[in-house]
């Protein structure tokens, strides 16, 4: 998705139900763009100066707003709204369940522009409703493979298909780890720094291993088998033994893949019949959560054998 062409039906359908929202008026107005990722207060605006006022962004009106538009005389009070209106906002919230009279709805109609109500206090709305913005605009996309959450390390393993990225979930699942995404996961960066991911909403809790089908894995495995959201801290890929040039035996150089331009971490383990690819993923993703801490094992021998090395005989 281009970060730019987040629409307000968009804004409505993912975040409807946590910011509380209900449409009112405009619903031929939900195609609008929303072309920055927080919300306004034009309560200067409806004083008359527009000088800076944002019209990409969600407009927000509370008690504050709603009091000076009262205290206004009718006419003054039907310019200012149908000002605002006009200045193609992408929509419009009313905080603290606070009812739109007949001007409102009848200039938001006239202007298709979308008019909701919310439950939420302003402060409230303001905050929740940012954050779902900056999500919505976030770099985001998709990766195939599996995520896991290994002890707090985030792991997306990927490989050919057939390769036994099931198994190693199946194997990290018993041994108490939880399941992110199975087969497809949804990527997105936060902060600019940070890479996040997540499961279709169409195949949370749900697994499909080879042979056996579908499964769920909360039925299965119990409720904390599942993580909805995780950083990605690592990814490993699994490869046929044959396959791999050159396996690095030491570990000296810390490889990376770029995701949404954010580099990650990476691991190549080499599979072939035998080893144990849920306990190679669980080892990887300590091994990780260990040099994030500060500490690599492979300087760490390589530290010792310089000093003895150089040590008198």
């Amino acid at each position: 998705m281009d970060a730019h062409q987040v629409t307000v039906d968009q804004f409505y359908q993912q975040h409807r139900t946590d910011l509380g929202l209900k449409l009112i008026a405009g619903a031929h107005g939900l195609k609008r763009i929303i072309r920055e990722p927080t919300v306004n207060r034009p309560g200067l605006a409806l004083a008359g100066f527009k000088r800076y006022f944002a019209p990409k962004r969600v407009q927000v009106i509370g008690n504050v707003e709603t009091a000076y538009l009262r205290s206004l005389e009718p006419d003054l009070r039907r310019q200012r709204v149908r000002e605002l209106f006009q200045h193609r906002i992408p929509c419009l919230t009313l905080c603290r369940d606070l009812k739109p009279d007949r001007l409102f709805v009848q200039i938001a109609e006239e202007n298709d522009v979308p008019l909701f109500t919310t439950s939420l206090i302003t402060m409230k709305f303001i905050s929740r409703a940012t954050l779902a913005l900056e999500n919505l605009f976030a770099p985001h996309g998709q990766v195939h493979g599996c995520m896991v959450d290994v002890q707090g390390v985030g792991v997306i393993i990927q490989g050919e298909s057939g390769i036994g990225k099931s198994e190693a979930v199946l194997g990290l699942l018993e041994r108490g780890h939880s399941l992110v995404a199975d087969d497809v996961v949804q990527i997105r960066v936060e902060d600019d720094c940070e890479l996040f991911g997540n499961a279709k909403e169409l195949g949370v809790n749900m697994m499909e291993v080879r042979g056996i089908g579908l499964i769920d894995v909360v039925a299965m495995f119990g409720v904390a088998a599942i993580r909805r959201d995780k950083r990605v801290d690592l990814v490993v890929t699994l490869k046929r033994w044959e396959d791999v040039e050159e396996v690095d035996r030491l570990g000296l150089e810390q490889k990376t893949k770029p995701l949404l331009g954010i580099e990650i971490p990476h691991m190549e383990i080499p599979v072939r019949p035998g080893r144990d690819l849920g306990n190679l993923v669980e080892v990887a993703a300590f091994q990780t959560k260990l040099r994030l801490a500060g500490y690599n094992a492979a300087q760490e021998f390589t530290a010792r054998l310089n000093r003895q090395m150089n040590s008198p005989l």
